[in-house]
C-alpha cells in the first residue's frame, strides 16, 4: 500500500489518480476475460483494498470489483465500516454493490462510467447510506470504453 500526498502542486486530482488505480485492477479483470471494472478503496490518501471482477474465475455472480475491494479494506483496517474511506470504481456500481456500500457505511463513492442498464442510479430510492457522498463521471470515457469495447470483442466472437 502507498501513501500519496496531494498538495496543490500535483497536476493530477486525487479522484483521476485513484480511478487511474481502479483502471489498472479493472484491465487485470480484462487480462483474465472477466468484464473490465475495477476497483480501489481509499483512507487518508492511502489504497488499503483493491480489486477487480472475478465472477468467472470463482464461478461466483457477487465477486465483483466492489466487493472485492471493499472485502479487502475491512480486512486491512480490521474493522467493518468504512465510514472515513472513499471507494472509486470504473463503472457506476450495481444494486448489489451499491446496498453492499450501505452496510460497510462508505463515506464516499466516485465511479467513472454511468451503468443506464444495471447501476444503482436507476432507481427513484437511495440504496447506499444517508451520508454517503456520490461522484460520477470521473474518467468516464475511459472507463467506459474499456467495457464497451470488451462486450464489442465478445459479440464479434460469436458472430
Amino acid at each position: 500500500m502507498r501513501y500519496v500526498s496531494f498538495d496543490g502542486e500535483d497536476t493530477i486530482s486525487p479522484d483521476d489518480f485513484f480511478m487511474a488505480e481502479a483502471l489498472r485492477e479493472a484491465r487485470l479483470a480484462l487480462a483474465e476475460d472477466e468484464i473490465p471494472i475495477g476497483a480501489v478503496v481509499v483512507c487518508q490518501g492511502k489504497i488499503i483494498g483493491r480489486g477487480h471482477n472475478l465472477t468467472e474465475r470463482l464461478n461466483d455472480v457477487s465477486a465483483h470489483a466492489e466487493m472485492q475491494a471493499l472485502t479487502a479494506a475491512t480486512n486491512y483496517i480490521g474493522g467493518k465500516y468504512l465510514k472515513d474511506c472513499t471507494l472509486y470504481v470504473t463503472m457506476e456500481p450495481c444494486v448489489m454493490c451499491a446496498g453492499a456500500s450501505y452496510w460497510f457505511q462508505v463515506g464516499k463513492i466516485v465511479f467513472g462510467a454511468y451503468d443506464t442498464k444495471l447501476g444503482f442510479g436507476r432507481l427513484n430510492q437511495k440504496i447506499t447510506h444517508p451520508k454517503t457522498i456520490i461522484t460520477g463521471g470521473i474518467r468516464e470515457n475511459e472507463c467506459g470504453e474499456l467495457v464497451r469495447n470488451f462486450f464489442k470483442k465478445k459479440r464479434e466472437r460469436k458472430g
